[in-house]
């Protein structure tokens, strides 16, 4: 049997109808999971499910709507998950909202609030949610889509970034808390990635050839080349990693 084998594995992905998220959960089904496809528009969760659910020629996805920023309805998310599925092996933190671009100096306080609540708070409430039924199994996996941003500073994003690295120690945590009941918790920290959510850096000439001209492989990342890492972390290929950051940015970073 495949080390990769996810055969059986439920998967919660916030974010997955769409970029990063949606080659996560592509990849997840290819595999043999099944996978929850959720975001805030239930269009959007449909079309994915629909488009993953015709390549498999069965269903493997169901759509669920959740607001990442609202804790009820990531309440009825888990819930809702859970009598679809009948259990989560599998969670993934990918959803995320980054509404300024700029210095720290300059950043309103509610894009402050928003960038903290969507990409810290909501994952620590999912993790909090999830673990209870994997401490119960003595078996689940946590991944939480970081960024390359939170090992460094900058002029642009700041912080955002801020949030990215606490995510990674969220991680951390997690992986100390709970390993002993044989859960992992691990990040994935991609650098410029061709997804909409990114758009706003690679769809500007100058910051792109300034990102592209000091990358090894002077090119930015796909979807489907953070997803792979992804499906390592969640099946036994990455049975014994805990507590760490993967970092994907083609060599961006050394």
């Amino acid at each position: 049997m495949s080390l990769f084998n996810l055969k059986n594995k439920s998967f919660l992905i916030t974010g997955s109808s769409r970029g990063i998220g949606k080659s996560i959960a592509f990849h997840a089904a290819n595999h043999g999971a099944q996978v929850i496809i959720s975001s805030r528009k239930i269009d959007a969760c449909n079309e994915t499910a629909e488009e993953i659910n015709n390549h498999m020629g069965s269903q493997v996805a169901f759509p669920l709507s959740a607001n990442i920023a609202n804790e009820s309805e990531l309440i009825n998310l888990v819930h809702e998950t859970n009598q679809l599925l009948g259990k989560i092996d599998v969670l993934v933190c990918n959803a995320a909202s980054n509404p300024f671009m700029g210095s720290m100096s300059d950043i309103p306080s509610e894009a402050f609030d928003k960038i903290m609540n969507n990409n810290i708070k909501a994952n620590h409430i999912l993790t909090n949610l999830v673990t209870p039924q994997m401490i119960e199994r003595k078996d689940g996996v946590i991944i939480i889509i970081s960024s390359v941003g939170g090992t460094r500073g900058s002029n642009l994003i700041g912080t955002y970034n801020l949030s990215k690295a606490a995510d990674i120690q969220m991680v951390k945590n997690i992986a100390v808390e709970y390993g002993h009941f044989n859960i992992r918790a691990n990040s994935i920290a991609p650098g410029l990635i061709r997804t909409d959510f990114a758009k706003g850096l690679w769809e500007n000439p100058d910051i792109l050839n300034a990102y592209t001209s000091n990358v090894p492989m002077r090119r930015i990342g796909e979807s489907d080349e953070v997803a792979g890492a992804a499906i390592m972390l969640a099946s036994d290929a990455g049975k014994y990693i805990n507590g760490q950051t993967i970092v994907i940015d083609g060599g961006a970073s050394i």
